[in-house]
């Protein structure tokens, strides 16, 4: 990392030898790995379409969309947490919280709240109104952390999408 690194950018040291950074187009391949585990925890092993390629490129090509937070344990990325900016007429800008993974060994080591609170601090820099995420019904760890937070679940919406195939029939 350069000198011109902004504090936000540069690692910090969590306990247990964890250390939190801003992700590189590097960390890129080890992101997927977790984001396919996640999707196999969720039971949903083929909604992962994304390629390497197009996912590199959404968070560090010419106009990039995401950026996530890594820890590191022993060297390795444990977790990470990957946002991007949401506009709510309602509420004004967002930090929407697309994936916060943790890689199954090593859960319950506090890399999640290291994690958590690292967006807090990205909220509060930004100057956003607040942060939403999605959470499964029936994945009551994930539901238990968030209320330890306060969190507000709500119930009530549903989700809706297209795909592009479907749009390219309309």
């Amino acid at each position: 990392m350069s000198d011109n690194s902004t504090d936000k950018e540069r690692p910090h040291q969590g306990g247990g030898g964890l250390k939190i950074r801003v992700a590189v187009k590097a960390d890129c391949p080890r992101l997927l790995e977790l984001v396919h585990e996640l999707a196999l925890f969720e039971r949903a092993p083929q909604e992962v379409t994304v390629t390497l390629t197009e996912f590199e490129e959404a968070g560090f090509g010419q106009n990039p969309v995401w950026k996530a937070f890594v820890v590191e344990a022993d060297g390795i990325i444990a977790g990470f947490a990957l946002y991007y900016i949401r506009y709510s007429t309602w509420k004004g800008c967002r930090l929407y919280l697309e994936d916060l993974i943790v890689t199954e060994s090593h859960r319950g080591k506090g890399i999640g709240k290291l994690l958590f609170d690292r967006l807090f601090e990205e909220v509060r820099e930004l100057g956003f109104s607040g942060m939403v995420w999605q959470v499964l019904d029936w994945n009551e760890p994930a539901i238990k952390f968030y209320e330890k937070y306060g969190a507000n679940i709500e119930a009530g919406w549903l989700n809706a999408s297209l795909s592009e195939q479907q749009i390219a029939n309309l």
